[in-house]
């Protein structure tokens, strides 16, 4: 993973905060300086602080776990849901559904309905019902895949969370901190770094700010999981090896059980001369 320069978060607008009146006092530490009654971030910070959070989620990806992004405004949802299927993770782009974390079985249940109706039309059994059961059904479910589509396949409760505006998010954030569950998030000027595991200082306001920190992280991602799959292709051909050791010893064995007969009769035949010519010699000397 190649290291993030303060000049690529220069050219994305990564520094650029809020005005100086909407800043929260937490982000002081992270401000470098005001400018024309706007606050800019200090990007030496956003660099050393996107690194250890990219890390971090490389780690969780290579052991295999779950990472959901999260991020509703209007100019990050089609790159959150760019980059999180670029990596093969949920991501929730349209409304933070209540209970999400908190209540997670029920949104389950909600998702096995929206994949029964699914299986329903793919079978043909749709096709059955009267043209309004039908009407009914075709909007039940085009609502449910566009809330709950891009998290079918989370089967369990996410590993981490990645926020695009926290402040915005602040009921994610506020379930995964009630499961402690590990945050990440984009903060910017107006919000409280405190309130995530892994504050990222940046403009999560600009698209372009937004994509090249997400570039970043599921960059890391995706070369975690690259050395999962490494991982287990190299166990796997470990495996085969000492299958095949195991297979040669065991037909060498096989070959010497076959030619211990023939050494066996080979030994009678030599003891059995040694035997008459003994008997002979003893007759003679009669």
């Amino acid at each position: 993973m190649s290291k993030i320069t303060v000049q690529q978060l220069l050219n994305a607008g990564v520094h650029f905060g809020h005005l100086r009146r909407k800043w929260n006092p937490q982000m002081a530490p992270y401000i470098f300086m005001e400018k024309n009654g706007i606050h800019i971030i200090d990007l030496n910070k956003t660099v050393v602080h996107l690194e250890d959070a990219a890390n971090a989620l490389k780690q969780m990806a290579r052991s295999g776990k779950k990472i959901l992004f999260v991020g509703t405004k209007k100019q990050a949802k089609d790159i959150i849901a760019d980059k999180a299927k670029g990596c093969d993770m949920p991501y929730v782009t349209e409304r933070w559904p209540g209970g999400m974390l908190t209540n997670f079985q029920t949104i389950r249940k909600t998702v096995k309905k929206m994949s029964r109706l699914d299986s329903m039309v793919k079978d043909g059994t749709a096709e059955t019902l009267s043209k309004k059961e039908r009407l009914v059904l075709d909007r039940t479910k085009s609502k449910l895949e566009k809330d709950f589509g891009s998290i079918a396949d989370l089967n369990r409760l996410p590993a981490a969370i990645f926020i695009v505006d926290i402040k915005r998010e602040h009921i994610a954030v506020a379930e995964a901190k009630r499961l402690n569950i590990p945050t990440f998030g984009m903060v910017d000027t107006n919000s409280n770094p405190n309130e995530v595991d892994f504050a990222i200082p940046a403009n999560d306001d600009a698209a372009d700010s937004v994509a090249l920190i997400l570039d970043y992280v599921t960059q890391a991602i995706r070369e975690g999981l690259a050395d999962r799959k490494a991982s287990k292709d190299a166990d796997e051909d470990e495996d085969s090896d000492n299958v095949a050791v195991e297979m040669l010893a065991a037909s060498t064995e096989a070959v010497a059980v076959e030619a211990a007969p023939a050494e066996v009769v080979a030994e009678v035949e030599v003891s059995a001369g040694e035997e008459t010519a003994t008997n002979t010699e003893t007759e003679s000397n009669d």
